[in-house]
């Protein structure tokens, strides 16, 4: 963490974000770990620059560890207030693409900064238009997937629009499958999303 700060205070993250664009794919995978670390503490620096544009491009790149790497980086910024307004706006359709990637570390990545991304009301409405209820279910429906606690937790906030919980309600036996996970949060956030799917106003 000292690490991470002294980065930021050393002013290097526009610099690390500009070498996203020229340095080979090793480079860039070390850059994207570097950033991942510092967003976590700060991320004003990083929009500023315009990561998020950059990054965007790096979702598409050909190397499985640059998309999950870059997708985490996302993820980080969208830790942040002003990174998930910008995540809503610029990100989500290539996010809710990389759901169906045949990696399933990208796969990972990209729920968890939708999650985030979708905290945000405009992110709800970008990620239904997206049609990111199908290939979420899909996750939520694989036992063994590394996405299914972000998946469970996107829906449950896409099920908070009326358009959301009404395709939701025709899936809540995926959700109630979930209710016998080993896992505890799981557990806990299919619980969660079945009552906000069953919500009526």
């Amino acid at each position: 963490p000292a690490g991470a700060v002294d980065i930021l205070h050393a002013g290097l993250i526009p610099l690390l974000v500009f070498k996203l664009e020229t340095e080979s794919d090793e480079i860039q995978e070390l850059i994207l770990d570097t950033l991942s670390n510092s967003l976590r503490v700060e991320a004003a620096e990083a929009l500023a620059t315009g990561a998020v544009t950059i990054l965007k491009e790096k979702l598409t790149h050909s190397s499985v560890a640059i998309r999950s790497k870059a997708a985490w980086v996302l993820l980080e910024i969208g830790t942040h207030p002003e990174g998930k307004s910008v995540l809503c706006e610029e990100v989500t359709p290539v996010l809710v693409s990389l759901l169906e990637d045949t990696d399933p570390q990208v796969q990972a990545s990209a729920a968890g900064a939708l999650m985030f991304a979708t905290v945000k009301p405009q992110g709800r409405f970008s990620a239904l238009a997206a049609e990111a209820i199908p290939p979420l279910l899909k996750l939520v429906a694989e036992e063994t997937s590394k996405a299914r606690l972000s998946a469970i937790k996107t829906l449950t906030m896409l099920a908070e629009l009326p358009e959301g919980r009404k395709t939701l309600l025709d899936h809540i036996d995926t959700f109630q499958q979930c209710l016998n996970d080993p896992c505890e949060a799981v557990k806990r956030a299919a619980k969660i999303a079945i009552s906000v799917i069953k919500w009526k106003p």
